[in-house]
């Protein structure tokens, strides 16, 4: 099974444009996510796909594998899709690995890989909750399943309401859990969501995959331990990320 790793890197941010090239004790951030990524055992191939020249020119100078993809597209799902067909080789499947974790865990990645199977059409990990602050975050994407494992629907809300019981007690009468943001498409399901409208639903939680469930794609689910690395959508957030590898460098 060939497994096409591709990592977006849009230049344009409201928050913090330029984002992809921001300077971490010497490495960019993309360069740290791709040396993240070649870590794992199960991706066949890297691309960063980006729109952006300067992008481009950087990666190719560290080593890395690049492509030029347009700068009009919604989501990072639709420059997967584009990176894909860029491609020279065919892959089965294609990873979105999130363009703003500079330490993604790769232990991670192959866990999603080795899950995929011919009949996959959508995966993505979960974790569940385990505090009260994730269940009620609306920045944290709940998810319920079915009993093959598979997403029945995401939301910001929680999920599944608990009857007659405060809301500071539900973590201990159901298990909960959260959408981690790491998606592999089989070939073929990565070009048919990318021609689908936006949905009622997704409009209304700002959550593209609720628009593949409603036109009745499946999407796998595979429960993950390991912790999140740091999420960099600020600048802020950046001085948090140089903090923590200076932690780690002096230990």
């Amino acid at each position: 099974m060939r497994i096409l790793g591709v990592i977006p890197a849009r230049y344009a941010s409201s928050r913090f444009p330029g984002k992809p090239l921001a300077d971490l004790l010497g490495k960019s951030m993309v360069q740290r996510i791709y040396l993240q990524c070649k870590k794992s055992k199960h991706l066949s191939e890297i691309v960063v796909a980006t729109d952006h020249q300067q992008i481009y020119d950087h990666v190719v100078a560290f080593g890395g594998q690049a492509c030029m993809t347009s700068e009009n597209h919604p989501s990072g799902t639709d420059r997967c899709r584009e990176a894909l067909e860029l491609q020279a080789g065919s892959f089965d499947f294609v990873v979105n690995i999130q363009g703003d974790e500079p330490f993604i865990n790769p232990q991670q990645i192959d866990l999603l890989c080795v899950s995929l199977r011919a009949d996959t059409e959508l995966a993505t990990l979960i974790q569940k909750i385990t505090t009260n602050e994730q269940l009620v975050s609306p920045n944290e994407a709940k998810v319920v399943l079915n009993s093959n494992h598979e997403a029945l629907y995401f939301s910001r809300s929680p999920i599944p309401f608990v009857q007659k019981t405060p809301i500071q007690e539900w973590i201990d009468k159901a298990i909960f859990y959260r959408h981690v943001g790491l998606y592999a498409y089989r070939h073929d399901i990565l070009q048919k969501i990318t021609r689908l409208p936006v949905s009622a639903l997704e409009k209304a939680e700002s959550l593209e995959q609720l628009r593949w469930i409603e036109n009745g794609f499946k999407i796998k689910t595979v429960e993950t331990a390991e912790e999140e690395g740091l999420c960099i959508d600020t600048p802020e957030d950046l001085e948090k990320a140089i903090a923590h590898l200076k932690k780690i460098k002096s230990h």
